[in-house]
């Protein structure tokens, strides 16, 4: 196939793909189920057969997670993931081996050979960080709440990619039992070593880009996204899990300041997009459908059944009851737990290393993943209202870009429907000393306000202010936005 078709087909895939988006916006069904659909139907005049490449698969995948995982980190904001980190590394590493552990155990009850159940479970126990950050995001949920399940699915790619290769070896007789303890061993550092390296890797983002006065705003993004993949590259080479490593550096990077943020964290938005168009659409191009049997889609309905009744559950319950984190918040989590691509991914391991049945345990997930998320994702919002979690609120929102011959900031703030700030007068703000509104957009009007002009929904401001009083003066704001004009009354700002 020649370059030109090359970029002709995969326009038209992208193309296709966000047509598909919206179509499965309006009728309310996960937009990455109806790629991995349009995937199918592309292979379905060649009988399923059109692209039979396991490993290739396996390596793109590995590749579009990557770009999933860059985009999940730059999009969250530390003050939302802090009060949940802890919970969030527990349920990546705990809550993933207590779902292996009863997996395994549900699908040997049902005749299946140790290994081959070992590699399933651990397939089967990773939630999929693209359906996370696409769904939740959308979701009107407590910030605390859904940096949780963020969190997790960010973190536990990486002990699941592990324990996947680990069961796939066993599997194939490479490795036995009695090399269990040095295999869990191996897991934790190379999970621990891929956390820090992605802390360093970050740490110097941050600094390089801080300081370092690009030509054009555009190339902010790109610098960002680039050095959060350099983390990954770097981790593969290092022997330390590359996943965990890419998604802290993209965290530590979102959170370090750094100019044009909005601008960085759409434009990884669009790259996420992207990669989860085409990472769906080569795995529906995968999968064949005319392979697929009665027995085997009985068998993933009532796994998935167990996963979702019995063993997600109770390695909720087992990973968070220690941080007293409400019932009725575990069992939203427990139902929260969302599959999608990455357990399809992993599922291409043992394709890749010629595991005997590895074709079979390809199809078991891929039907598995679909009777998921028709399970799990449309009635998110339904759950959430009924365990009386759902908000109606968002946070006002803050560009910022750097004024080169001061040492001042631009920021651009837009006033939410729902904000506080409606109402509020310019002089209420109370900014730090020498920061000020300079313009106030109003539809297509554009005016310098004075202090006992009113701000409205709807309203763009541009608030310039030193940079050195730059935090305090989006934690004033946010603040307005969330208590209005009494917001710290009684705090000194």
């Amino acid at each position: 196939m020649s370059i030109d078709i090359l970029l002709l087909v995969g326009a038209a895939v992208v193309v296709a793909g966000v047509v598909v988006a919206k179509i499965g916006d309006r009728l309310g069904l996960p937009a990455l189920l109806l790629f991995l659909g349009l995937g199918v139907l592309l292979g379905l005049p060649s009988g399923g057969t059109s692209f039979n490449n396991p490993a290739l698969a396996h390596d793109l995948g590995f590749a579009a997670l990557v770009l999933i995982l860059a985009d999940g980190g730059l999009s969250t904001k530390w003050r939302d993931i802090k009060p949940a980190i802890w919970s969030s590394v527990v349920l990546a590493t705990l809550g993933v081996v207590v779902t292996v552990v009863l997996m395994t155990l549900f699908l040997v009850a049902l005749r299946t050979p140790l290994a081959v159940a070992m590699v399933v479970a651990a397939v089967m126990a990773p939630t999929d960080s693209a359906a996370v950050f696409s769904i939740l995001r959308k979701a009107p949920l407590p910030s605390r709440l859904r940096a949780t399940l963020e969190g997790e699915s960010g973190l536990n790619d990486a002990p699941s990619v592990l324990l996947v290769i680990a069961a796939t070896e066993l599997a194939l007789g490479k490795t036995t039992f009695a090399d269990a303890p040095l295999t869990a061993l191996l897991v934790a550092a190379e999970l621990i070593g891929g956390v820090g390296l992605g802390i360093v890797v970050g740490w110097i983002g941050v600094r390089l880009l801080r300081n370092l006065a690009l030509p054009s705003s555009g190339l902010y993004p790109l610098a960002s996204l680039g050095w959060a993949v350099i983390s990954y590259g770097i981790g593969v080479e290092a022997h330390v899990s590359g996943f965990a490593a890419v998604y802290v550096c993209s965290v530590v990077m979102s959170n370090g300041k750094l100019p044009h943020r909005h601008a960085t964290r759409s434009f990884a938005e669009g790259i996420g997009w992207v990669a989860q168009i085409g990472l769906f659409v080569m795995l529906g191009l995968l999968a064949t459908p005319s392979r697929i049997t009665w027995q085997v889609v009985a068998l993933a309905v009532v796994a998935s059944l167990f996963l979702t009744i019995v063993a997600r559950p109770l390695s909720v319950f087992a990973s968070l009851s220690p941080f007293r984190i409400p019932v009725k918040e575990q069992l939203f989590i427990s139902w929260a737990g969302l599959r999608g691509a990455v357990p399809i991914i992993l599922a291409t391991v043992p394709m890749a290393a010629g595991m005997p049945g590895a074709d079979q345990v390809f199809d078991l997930v891929f039907v598995s993943v679909i009777v998921l998320t028709l399970l799990n994702a449309p009635s998110l919002l339904w759950v959430a209202k009924k365990l009386s979690l759902a908000t109606d609120t968002t946070e006002v929102d803050i560009e910022v870009a750097p004024l080169d011959q001061v040492e001042a900031d631009l920021l651009q703030v837009r006033i939410t429907d729902d904000s506080r700030l409606h109402g509020v007068s310019v002089s209420e703000l109370r900014l730090p000393p020498n920061s000020s509104v300079s313009l106030v957009i109003r539809g297509d009007r554009t005016f310098t306000p004075h202090g006992r002009d009113i701000l409205r929904s709807g309203d763009e401001m541009l608030v310039v202010t030193p940079s050195a009083v730059r935090a305090k003066v989006e934690d004033r704001l946010r603040a307005v936005d969330k208590g209005g004009r009494l917001a710290g009354w009684y705090v000194q700002d």
